[in-house]
């Protein structure tokens, strides 16, 4: 039986966080709607303290999923608590998330705390919020930093004060895999109990192995991820929702997610529809090159068998089908049977003709068209009216 992984999607408080991605309450509403159809275990839906808008926004969310966990984040301040609890109130499944930096920097700098204090707050923080919700999730910001000997003792207490999941955010997206699972696996190892909580990941993108941090972590015991739809988030993003699902769906036969994952291009594409941002053409899964061949080669290939350069399918993400480019990288194969779906079965010397023309042109433009391939094959057969030497039983 495989591994039931929990996924935390954060696109609404994290995501939204990106510069330029802030999205107004009817715009969140529609998102979460969409997450909730791709079954997203847990939604974190906003920072209701951070403003009456956001406040409003996540009381207005909990309203209306009735499927998913909706999280609010607050600080471990007893107003930030108090204001997360009221957001929740309609909520179905509600779920109080707190955090505390617990590295060094973090607390010297910005807490302007030592030690004791922050395993104080992060307790009380953890009691209070256990008063108004069942769900509470702590999370140890810029835990990849924490001296992990602290980590394992805040951890532990907050356990015992009553935490349901327990968070490792790779804050500032410093780790690499191999350190950050071995963090993971020493707090599976260091953390007395540990087994009373769901372990949870939360990483950014900085070095760009968001997304590898993440799986290396379930791979030394993580049982949550959290994550963005299309990367968004603070700096250079956090972990991107598609690819962990799809690695998981695609590779890992021991592990699983509830993710519709048909639903991922949906959600892909309505993000993008709201904040205005698209995805880079190569990005993985859901860009527009994702399942798009050009060159010859890869063509014939993906022809003739899609496995042969598709490690997974089109529908599996929410696409019809996969496209196939003509541009100067490809060859007569594809260009015939490009030329057959438009009802050109054309002889071999004909298909010559046409593939030097469509050479010639696609050396000047970055895509042939259809229009482009009409014109071609009148300059080549003038008359348009083709005799049936020129071409070939369908």
């Amino acid at each position: 039986m495989s591994t039931q992984i929990q996924i935390f999607d954060t696109t609404l408080r994290d995501g939204e966080q990106s510069p330029g991605f802030s999205m107004n309450q009817d715009e969140k509403l529609r998102l979460a709607l969409q997450l909730e159809r791709m079954q997203a275990d847990v939604i974190e839906a906003g920072f209701p303290i951070a403003s009456e808008g956001d406040f409003n926004t996540v009381r207005e969310i909990s309203k209306n999923i009735t499927q998913s966990t909706v999280a609010a984040l607050c600080r471990t301040t007893k107003k930030d608590i108090e204001r997360a609890a009221a957001s929740l109130e309609p909520a179905a499944k509600p779920r109080i998330h707190t955090f505390i930096a617990t590295s060094d920097i973090h607390m010297k700098y910005k807490l302007k705390k030592n030690r004791k204090e922050v395993m104080e707050s992060a307790i009380k923080a953890v009691e209070l919020s256990k008063q108004y919700c069942d769900e509470v999730e702590f999370s140890a910001e810029d835990a990849s930093r924490s001296d992990p000997e602290f980590l394992f003792e805040i951890f532990e207490a907050v356990i015992d004060a009553g935490a349901n999941v327990i968070n490792v955010p790779d804050t500032v997206g410093y780790a690499m895999p191999w350190e950050f699972g071995q963090l993971i696996k020493s707090i599976r190892r260091e953390v007395p109990n540990i087994d009373q909580a769901t372990l949870s990941v939360h990483c950014h993108n900085d070095l760009g192995v968001g997304v590898a941090n993440s799986l290396m972590a379930l791979k030394n015991g993580a049982q949550q991820i959290e994550c963005t739809i299309n990367g968004i988030g603070e700096r250079a993003g956090n972990a991107s929702l598609e690819e962990i699902v799809m690695a998981i769906a695609t590779r890992e036969e021991e592990m699983s997610t509830n993710i519709v994952t048909e639903q991922l291009v949906p959600s892909s594409k309505l993000l993008s529809e709201i904040t205005g941002h698209k995805v880079q053409p190569n990005k993985a899964v859901v860009g527009d090159n994702a399942f798009a061949h050009e060159a010859g080669i890869h063509q014939h290939g993906v022809l003739n068998n899609p496995m042969t350069y598709e490690i997974m399918t089109p529908k599996s993400v929410g696409l019809k089908s996969n496209k196939i480019v003509l541009g100067k990288h490809s060859g007569r194969f594809a260009l015939d049977k490009k030329l057959q779906k438009m009802g050109y079965a054309l002889t071999k010397d004909k298909l010559n003709q046409v593939y030097m023309k469509f050479t010639d042109l696609a050396d000047e433009k970055k895509k042939v068209s259809e229009k482009d391939l009409l014109n071609l094959i009148s300059q080549t057969l003038p008359q348009r009216k083709i005799s049936g030497d020129d071409i070939r039983t369908l």
